[in-house]
């Protein structure tokens, strides 16, 4: 298959698998808000720049980085579509173990995930779309599907800002209740979350496979860009070692999970777009634990 194809392809869910996406949408939203608490955000008084140093490495620094990049390597508008969504999506859980196995600062990469998960309900629709829109070929692509930014905001930011609010309502009224039902809930979102990569592969994984060493190669540089961006964050804030591994994975790790939803539920399935967060999805677990093994054995 042409690489161009790639914006042509469309993984379609009927109406129930588009109910359920929305429904997984705000479930793994609801899961985020679960783990939030009060205290997550106490280093927000404590080191103010430190916070909103890697709050904006992750915001700002990674999204400009992957428009950089897309400018630089011209991918299929859908694939850059892919990067960018991927890039507007916060961190979770998953950065803070990585922290943790490599001996950083836990609590600061709690409160950096509690922070960008939080901000993520109102920043990453208009993030996505503001930075879709500023590379032409992919606000083009956009078009050809008589996609609406206004109508993605809304229905973007509303499935987003309810669960966040309700979880972290559970939270503030009964913090144990909220742990126990957080596994639940994660392990539901995640199941329909697998559901809709399954139904997906077995239909579309032929018609990608030929594009899949460009995906993987285009999903590699990026990580590493990540990476390297939350790096160059910690030198730039003069950051401890403990630190400085907290942010390369903050920045580096990304809710692929979330943004496959997203591209899934709103962008009608791209097929380009949502394979660049599918491959996100694998390739992070490798890199992290690679990046881990690095961190431990060199003591960066």
């Amino acid at each position: 298959m042409d690489i161009s194809e790639l914006d042509k392809l469309r993984i379609v869910l009927d109406p129930v698998g588009q109910v359920a996406l929305a429904l997984a949408l705000m479930l793994l939203m609801f899961s985020i808000a679960l783990n939030l608490s009060v205290k997550d955000f106490t280093l927000l008084l404590q080191r103010r720049a430190l916070l909103v140093g890697g709050v904006i490495a992750q915001v700002v620094g990674l999204p400009l980085v992957t428009f950089l990049i897309v400018m630089f390597i011209k991918p299929a508008p859908s694939i850059a579509l892919g990067m960018f969504v991927v890039a507007c999506c916060p961190g979770g859980v998953v950065s803070n173990y990585f922290t943790y196995l490599a001996k950083g600062n836990v609590a600061y990469s709690v409160s950096l995930t509690a922070m960008s998960s939080a901000l993520a309900a109102f920043l990453t629709p208009l993030q996505i779309v503001f930075w879709s829109q500023t590379y032409q070929p992919t606000a083009t692509l956009l078009e050809s599907i008589d996609f609406s930014p206004l109508a993605f905001l809304a229905q973007t930011t509303l499935l987003l800002v309810v669960p966040l609010v309700a979880g972290m309502f559970v939270v503030g009224r009964d913090p144990g209740f909220a742990r126990r039902l957080q596994r639940i809930v994660a392990r539901i979102g995640a199941l329909a979350l697998l559901a809709a990569i399954v139904v997906g592969a077995a239909k579309f994984l032929p018609m990608l496979l030929p594009a899949m060493p460009l995906l993987v190669a285009i999903t590699v540089a990026h990580n590493l860009a990540a990476f390297g961006t939350g790096a160059l964050a910690g030198l730039i804030l003069r950051a401890d070692t403990q630190t400085r591994r907290a942010l390369v994975f903050e920045v580096g790790i990304q809710n692929s999970g979330l943004a496959l939803v997203i591209l899934l539920a709103q962008f009608q399935g791209l097929g380009g777009a949502a394979a660049m967060a599918a491959v996100w999805s694998l390739w992070h677990l490798i890199a992290g634990a690679s990046t881990v093994t690095i961190m431990r054995r060199l003591n960066v």
